[in-house]
């Protein structure tokens, strides 16, 4: 006798064979689209090692990123002098950057001009310095780690959950040990490129922060692909509690005093 059709339990079909559907293509494109920007420079076979998806799949998707000018190829130094063509490797444009970055961009630099004509230049500063003053108290309690590395790292994590797709990665060959935290994504990316005080306040929060001089290489705002911060590894860093006080805070004190 013929089971009945609603009998039949329904076969599982495995989400990847779904990539095709119009919504699937759109979250995976997205999700391809993070990816870069946080591992970036990245290749298809190390994306779709991520992805769980066919290298051919995932170069569908950055075909389709690169023809809308979201993600470009890197630019790679010098040959390794392996033979053969090496693997293409891609980084998120400044179009990419908007794209992640949502659509209040516009609005916000509005309100830093309006400050800055307003208040000048040094009320700029105080609010870049203020923002990450709240910035310090919010993630301090957080770094728990000891080990300057390990302490890095968890910085990082703090800064991928606000959207700075952030990594620590190792530097080879320097006489002092040091890692690069680097973040793929910067929110404020195009308010930045006109106020560089946002950035420099930033690289001040993360020396506070790590308890050591950081020294920032490149930022997104600057045109870089990421930004890219070098934090030397020493093997008793400086508690951020016994850091020098930031000059900002120190004339905010002057002032209260007089």
């Amino acid at each position: 006798m013929p089971t009945s059709t609603t009998d039949r339990t329904p076969a599982r079909v495995d989400p990847r064979l779904l990539d095709g559907a119009p919504e699937a293509d759109g979250t995976t494109r997205r999700r391809v689209l993070e990816l870069v920007a946080g591992e970036g420079p990245v290749t298809a076979g190390e994306l779709a090692d991520r992805l769980g998806l066919t290298s051919a799949a995932v170069r569908r998707h950055l075909a389709c990123l690169e023809e809308d000018g979201t993600i470009a190829v890197h630019e790679a130094g010098p040959s390794s002098g392996r033979r053969g063509r090496p693997a293409r490797r891609y980084v998120v444009s400044a179009r990419g950057q908007s794209d992640l970055a949502g659509g209040y961009s516009e609005l916000a630099a509005q309100v830093m001009r309006y400050l800055r004509e307003t208040g000048g230049t040094d009320a700029v500063a105080r609010f870049a310095a203020d923002r990450y003053d709240a910035v310090v108290a919010r993630y301090a309690p957080r770094l728990t780690a000891s080990d300057p590395q390990e302490r890095a790292a968890q910085l990082a994590d703090l800064l991928s959950a606000d959207g700075y797709a952030a990594s620590v990665r190792p530097v080879s060959g320097p006489l002092l040990p040091t890692v690069q935290l680097c973040q793929g994504h910067c929110p404020v990316q195009h308010v930045a490129e006109e106020f560089s005080e946002l950035c420099e306040a930033e690289a001040r929060a993360f020396s506070e922060l790590l308890g050591t001089h950081v020294q920032r290489l490149a930022t997104i705002a600057g045109g870089a692909h990421a930004c890219v911060t070098n934090v030397p590894i020493v093997s008793t860093p400086t508690s951020p509690q016994n850091l020098p006080t930031p000059a900002h805070r120190t004339r905010g004190t002057q002032e209260g005093t007089r």
